[in-house]
């Protein structure tokens, strides 16, 4: 019997990494699994390299704020496998403090994607190859898309109707 796209979007992960992966959830046939930190790598890599799955495209890698989180900032993965058509999202939840693992030695194009999610929300990636801003410019204060960031900015040379900095 054929398994089944959500059977093998689930399983595949939870067979190989069952004490990495905290939740499943499964939302009109999309898959999404919320991760370890510290297993990021490990399970990008499997998914990019087995061959059932095959995620041979990272679409997207954005960030998320939720301030009133111990763990305050998640990260979400969009991966997307051309030759076998699965979507998979993967989340990671970290802290203020934090940092995750880059994975642009698993996908290239995550130097840019890692570099956007820097730039808005400030989260670093451990052993990026150019981390650094790539909308703003390098002495901009703050970071826009966290939820503490005033909705006008912060005032200073490029912005004079934003807010003071406290």
């Amino acid at each position: 019997m054929e398994e089944t796209r959500e059977t093998l979007l689930t399983g595949r992960i939870k067979d190989n990494f069952k004490d990495a992966v905290l939740s499943t959830a499964v939302f009109r046939g999309e898959v999404t699994h919320l991760i370890e930190k510290g297993a990021l790598l490990a399970i990008l890599n499997f998914l990019k390299t087995d061959p059932e799955l095959k995620f041979n495209f990272l679409v997207d890698v954005l960030g998320a704020d939720y301030p009133e989180d111990a763990l305050r900032f998640e990260v979400v993965y969009h991966l997307y496998s051309i030759p076998r058509k699965h979507r998979l999202r993967i989340k990671v939840r970290l802290s203020d403090a934090e940092s995750l693992p880059s994975v642009s030695r698993v996908w290239t194009t995550a130097d840019w994607h890692e570099r956007e999610v820097f730039d808005m929300f400030g989260i670093s990636f451990d052993g990026h190859p150019d981390l650094k801003r790539i909308y703003l410019p390098d002495d901009w204060d703050g970071f826009p898309l966290r939820k503490d960031y005033p909705l006008r900015g912060f005032k200073d040379r490029y912005n004079p109707f934003g807010v003071e900095k406290k």
